[in-house]
């Protein structure tokens, strides 16, 4: 692995990363007090944080958790949420693919929205695999290590906030701090109009699987949207 590593362009992917954890961090303490609002542990509400290291993916697995689902239906839950990584995937992929699988997987697991939107321009401009694999790195890093410390400080403020404040409303205002901003068209605006209709339609399947159901009608409105855009234009 060291081949590819170079410690310039990990240092610049650090460096390049650092505004965006002005967002992550407030993200990372919600996500932390909402574990503990759940009745996760501090031990199991960060182990979860340190291997899932997906805020969304997170949010789920807490609400879902408060609703008392079963580990399949929050286990399915958490991989619809998270198609969007296979997409990231194909993208990276052929940048990628010259890197041995000791790296592949490394930065397969540092993956995120912003590692991903601040790396893909870099591997368009530069042809440097090396550079490039280190800048994606750099960015990864820093991500995780500032996600583990502001879902510790979360958790710290979970344990010391008392249980009279009912901390449950905070796992659904995650979902629309998330949400809200993505909001930008009509294609995003149909698939959020379809899941929500569709989660309150299928409120009475057992197992809470209308949490997985109406993530699959809002990905097949989202084909459907995007085919049809794209025909017109």
């Amino acid at each position: 692995m060291r081949s590819h590593f170079s410690r310039p362009a990990f240092l610049e992917g650090i460096r390049d990363m650092a505004p965006m954890m002005l967002g992550v961090i407030p993200f990372g303490m919600v996500c932390g007090v909402g574990a503990i609002a759940a009745g996760a542990s501090p031990i199991a509400a960060l182990a979860m944080s340190m291997i899932m290291f997906s805020g969304a993916a997170q949010i789920v697995a807490t609400q879902l958790l408060v609703a008392g689902a079963p580990f399949a239906v929050i286990l399915l839950s958490c991989l619809v949420v998270s198609l969007r990584l296979l997409m990231y995937s194909a993208t990276m992929a052929p940048y990628l693919r010259p890197l041995d699988h000791r790296w592949r997987n490394l930065l397969s697991f540092v993956l995120t929205d912003q590692a991903f939107a601040g790396t893909l321009q870099r591997f368009k401009r530069s042809d440097d695999l090396r550079a490039n694999a280190s800048y994606f790195l750099g960015t990864g890093a820093l991500l995780w290590g500032t996600w583990q410390i502001a879902t510790l400080a979360g958790i710290v403020a979970g344990q010391v906030i008392p249980a009279s404040w009912q901390l449950e409303f905070v796992v659904p205002l995650c979902f629309l701090a998330v949400l809200v901003p993505l909001l930008r068209d009509r294609v995003s605006i149909a698939v959020f109009a379809v899941a929500a209709v569709a989660v309150v339609a299928l409120d009475a399947m057992p197992l809470r699987l209308s949490m997985i159901c109406s993530g699959l009608l809002g990905i097949a409105a989202g084909i459907v949207g995007d085919k049809v855009t794209g025909k017109r234009g």
